[in-house]
């Protein structure tokens, strides 16, 4: 676990952006004495988008950990081990994955887990998720059966470890938005919740992994404002939260915990290349000219105050898609030429760019920076807030070609292709197909070793070209809490935050 930096030496006067909320300040959460802790009481920067285990996010995903399990859980690298299916092989070209499934596990309404579940989820799930349409089942008994997808998987894995399984009568019954039928080593506790504040679950006496995790009761407080979710941790409302370079040298002298994280690219995302909904944004010159009046090195050291590095691709440093020879920046910081070249394309006028706004995202120093720097090229940036918990629907709808987010860079970088450059990929809002990217996309599917890694890297360089992101720093985020807990490892394989797992006493 990495510990905080040494911060003396840097200066206070710019606010930093970053991951998201900040907090810092030594908290006991239940008020009880170092020892007897029996509640932990985590803040959340956002809510829940609601109650339907098909609708949970990763990020900060704290109540699905606790509420449902999956069939496979992954660890920091991507590697799997056991959690709903106990055996599991998956055939040559990773296209179908058998399993046996655990017996004697009951979801929280007393009803019994078995293969009809899994399937019934899939197929729901299969509904709202693109990785999961279109599924095969063959059910060989209540415990065992094979999952087969429409193509080749090489992130089965993953995948494998990503659907909260749920119970089949309650998909039946129409009950997901309003019960949390889950088998996970916690149940929803309605009536100790407000949904939009406060979420309470309790320990599941019968979970089959109960040690893993220690506390008798799990609580998750919404804080969309930042002072709020600080001013939480200080007066020991809750006993961890996400924080920032604003407030680590803070936590730090209030004694606090805090875990550095470099898991995250900040970005806008170009989702429009063909211009269907902004003209202007299918002409690769109009995304190169954007890219070009961001200074990432002065958004690293002023914006981040330092705890960042400017970043010239979306990729982590050190996976199978990054460019180790990118060393300079294929966009200079240059105004006269990125104005340049709106002229030549046509679009020195420039356009109107609707953007989302959240709260609690860490945007309010980036987003009006990158108002005024797109100003610059006659851009106008029409901030729209979002708020509530079908923001994020609201989000990845398409009906805003160009997010602003801080957006996870895997370990493995073929998740990154799958979620940000494949015309199905969530976060790829437009979903334009584009015949090169499938090519390349075709060749990952087809091959392994070397070949696949030059695929990806060949990827890496095609969206660089295209200017399909306006990548600008990865910055350091920080999970901070209070010492009366301990957080030894850090399992997310997005390297954003702990997993629930990873509390302890």
């Amino acid at each position: 676990m990495q510990r905080m930096r040494n911060f003396a030496a840097l200066p206070l006067a710019v606010v930093a952006t970053a991951l998201a909320l900040t907090a810092c300040a030594p908290a006991s959460g239940s008020g009880q004495a170092a020892g007897e802790k029996d509640t932990l009481t985590l803040g959340m920067t956002a809510d829940l988008p609601g109650l339907s285990p098909f609708i949970q996010p990763s990020y900060q995903g704290w109540f699905a950990d606790a509420a449902w399990d999956a069939l496979l859980i992954c660890d920091e690298f991507g590697k799997p081990s056991a959690q709903l299916a106990t055996e599991w092989e998956y055939n040559e070209d990773q296209s179908a994955a058998t399993l046996t499934l655990r017996e004697g596990v009951k979801f929280s309404d007393g009803s019994d887990f078995d293969a009809e579940d899994v399937v019934a989820t899939l197929a729901a799930v299969g509904e709202v998720n693109a990785r999961f349409a279109d599924l095969e089942f063959d059910v060989v008994d209540p415990y065992n059966l094979t999952v087969t997808f429409p193509q080749p998987i090489p992130t089965l894995d993953l995948i494998m470890c990503e659907a909260n399984i749920t119970s089949s009568e309650a998909i039946e019954a129409d009950k997901l938005d309003s019960e949390v039928l889950g088998s996970g080593p916690y149940i929803y506790d309605a009536a100790a919740s407000t949904q939009g504040s406060s979420y309470t679950l309790t320990k599941n006496p019968d979970y089959w992994d109960s040690d893993t995790y220690p506390y008798g009761e799990l609580v998750l407080k919404v804080f969309t404002d930042s002072t709020a979710g600080l001013n939480a941790l200080k007066t020991g409302q809750i006993d961890g939260i996400l924080g920032d370079a604003s407030t680590v040298e803070e936590a730090e002298g209030s004694d606090m915990e805090a875990v550095t994280l470099r898991g995250v690219t900040t970005r806008l995302l170009i989702t429009d290349h063909n211009g269907e909904k902004i003209p202007a944004l299918g002409d690769v010159r109009v995304r190169q000219a954007m890219n070009m009046v961001f200074d990432r090195d002065a958004i690293s050291e002023e914006l981040y105050r330092g705890f960042a590095d400017p970043a010239y691709q979306i990729f982590r440093v050190g996976s199978d898609a990054y460019l180790e020879d990118l060393t300079e920046d294929p966009y200079p910081y240059d105004v006269e030429a990125a104005q340049a070249l709106m002229a030549e394309a046509g679009f020195q006028d420039g356009f109107t760019l609707q953007i989302p706004f959240f709260e609690g995202q860490g945007h309010d120093l980036l987003f009006p920076y990158v108002t005024e720097q797109l100003g610059l090229l006659n851009i106008t940036v029409e901030q729209v807030n979002l708020t509530g918990p079908d923001a994020i629907t609201q989000l990845l709808s398409g009906e805003f070609p160009v997010p602003l987010w801080q957006l996870g860079n895997y370990g493995e970088s073929l998740q990154d292709i799958k979620d940000y450059i494949l015309d199905d990929g969530i976060w790829n809002v437009s979903h334009q197909p584009d015949e090169t990217i499938d090519g390349l996309w075709q060749t990952i599917l087809a091959s392994s070793g070397d070949e696949r890694v030059a695929a990806q890297q060949e990827i890496n360089q095609y969206v660089i070209d295209q200017a399909w992101f306006v990548p600008m720093a990865y910055p350091d985020g920080f999970y901070l809490y209070n010492p009366d807990i301990s957080v030894p490892t850090m399992s997310d394989f997005s390297a954003l935050h702990p997993l629930l797992r990873d509390f302890q006493k």
